[in-house]
């Protein structure tokens, strides 16, 4: 990866966040449209919050595809196009599956039915906002005390007091980040993982690919072996173990896409060895695995099983 390219990627971040609120050039209705019809108490202080992160999961499939394309990573003239053509024609370039937009819909959908079924009462944002997680993971420290800084006064402003999140990267980074760089961001952060009793699964025999944030930093690995223990999942001590179990390859896709494939496509065949279908956690995760897996296991997002 040259200099270049990581300066250009940085600009395209940082310009997209400073417009819309979403850290790539994307039509912003593909993180709203799954909201339609559903309920929610307005008058709750707990927010169920995407932070974008399933439906901007086949935005980054599209853009890695676009890296491997032209090979704008490798720097000089490819990646100043690359930077000039994301931000003038993003939208374009830069738009996703429509059937992987629709599975997003009924991933966080899904969440949403778990979470009400619970009983907990929480209201939705009038807008999804990024958290900031890409910014933070790839370095860019300085912008991202800047962007973080305007998304904890929304919070704040709209009288959130407990977050409820969907997938790792966020709730990392609002649990354990976020109070590092800002004393005053005081709101609870939950999963939805944390409130749902799932009736069952709809598949039987899986391999379970962990998230590394969810088993190693945020104490998630046996609250997801619990929702998915009637699935009957095919564990193995090096596989899946909590400390042995290996990476997804990102969310280093934007930086080093083929590096990142060459450790999805490491990790596909350990899981091809226990089960042809696999459920994960994690977008990013659902993202590597898929580009790397060319039909060798089937891909489910923990969400799209539990009922």
């Amino acid at each position: 990866m040259s200099e270049g390219w990581l300066l250009r990627l940085r600009e395209i971040i940082v310009d997209s966040l400073d417009k819309t609120w979403l850290p790539l050039p994307v039509d912003e209705r593909i993180c709203e449209n799954w909201k339609e019809g559903l309920q929610q108490d307005t008058s709750s202080s707990t927010v169920f919050y995407t932070s974008c992160m399933y439906h901007l999961a086949p935005v980054i499939e599209k853009a890695v595809e676009n890296l491997e394309k032209f090979g704008a990573s490798g720097g000089g003239l490819m990646s100043a196009l690359a930077g000039f053509a994301a931000r003038t024609f993003g939208r374009q370039l830069l738009k996703p599956d429509q059937a992987e937009v629709d599975r997003a819909d009924r991933v966080v959908r899904s969440m949403h039915s778990l979470l009400a079924r619970s009983g907990l009462k929480f209201r939705l944002l009038d807008k999804e906002i990024y958290s900031g997680a890409l910014l933070y993971e790839l370095g860019f420290e300085r912008d991202f005390v800047n962007y973080a800084r305007k998304v904890v006064d929304y919070f704040k402003q709209r009288g959130i007091r407990e977050i409820v999140t969907v997938d790792p990267h966020t709730h990392y980074l609002l649990e354990k980040v976020y109070p590092k760089y800002f004393p005053d961001f005081d709101i609870k952060v939950t999963s939805y993982m944390d409130f749902i009793e799932p009736k069952g699964v709809s598949i039987k025999n899986f391999a379970i690919h962990d998230s590394c944030l969810y088993a190693r930093y945020l104490d998630r690995y046996q609250t997801v072996r619990k929702l998915l223990k009637a699935g009957e999942p095919v564990e193995d001590p090096f596989v899946t173990g909590r400390d042995t179990s290996q990476c997804c390859g990102g969310p280093i896709e934007s930086t080093f896409p083929n590096i990142a494939k060459q450790i999805a496509k490491a990790r596909v065949k350990e899981l091809a060895r226990l089960s042809r279908k696999v459920v994960v956690q994690c977008p990013i995760c659902y993202v590597n695995l898929k580009r790397a897996s060319e039909g060798e296991v089937e891909l489910y997002h923990m969400a799209e099983v539990l009922l």
